[in-house]
């Protein structure tokens, strides 16, 4: 796979609660090489989420601009946006149900997530079952949502991500509900994707995995600190 280049131009994001204006994003300005994978560390509401969410074009942005291989993002029809998101770009955000089809198997989600991929590409695929086992959900694969646990189903989620071999891969926490193991199942994933040559970008509290990626960005109070 090719990795896609991240680039983001002063973005800000202002949310109104209770009549108040809540600054998540404030000028934020960053820039990843294809290939490189990054975690976005910081306190819970120091603008990581939302830095992905807008990376990802589940959100627009109050100004500035992010750019996926010189795409603006934010300047794209929703159309357009779901195409990159089917064929180009694994998004992965919190809350495992958000990212999968309810009426599905195991199995069938990921083989849908590959859908998409255009023809010349699928043979470079990974098969469903392989990325389950890869996942330690080998023996699930044939099993409903209503029979996998909430890490089970997390970890059901970053293989849909990862099915059509994205160039740009965005999760949100995707180790928060999982034991050691478990854990260690997702950093081997995420770090061979990166390796195959995958942009990953990785919103985590998860010391380990930061520790397993090339560089961390620490956000605060909606700007990018040292």
């Amino acid at each position: 796979m090719t990795g896609i280049a991240v680039r983001v131009e002063a973005l800000e994001m202002v949310y109104e609660i209770d009549g108040e204006q809540v600054h998540a994003l404030r000028g934020v300005d960053l820039e990843f090489a294809p290939g490189e994978s990054i975690a976005l560390l910081g306190p819970s509401g120091s603008g990581k989420s939302s830095l992905l969410t807008l990376l990802a074009g589940l959100q627009k942005p109050t100004s500035g601009r992010a750019l996926l291989d010189g795409q603006d993002v934010t300047a794209m029809s929703e159309r357009a946006l779901l195409t990159l998101r089917a064929r180009d770009v694994g998004v992965v955000v919190q809350g495992p149900a958000r990212n999968l089809l309810p009426y599905a198997n195991a199995e069938e989600n990921v083989r849908f997530a590959q859908r998409a991929v255009p023809r010349d590409r699928r043979g470079r695929l990974r098969p469903p079952a392989e990325l389950l086992e890869g996942l330690g959900l080998g023996h699930v694969r044939r099993s409903g949502l209503g029979a996998l646990s909430g890490g089970e189903q997390q970890r059901l989620s970053l293989a849909v991500g990862l099915a059509g071999a994205p160039g740009l891969l965005l999760a949100d926490e995707p180790t928060s509900q999982l034991d050691a193991t478990n854990r260690a199942h997702v950093v081997d994933m995420l770090t061979a994707a990166a390796a195959d040559g995958a942009t990953i970008v990785v919103v985590t509290h998860d010391e380990h995995m930061a520790q397993q990626v090339d560089r961390s960005v620490h956000l605060r109070d909606g700007l990018v600190v040292p």
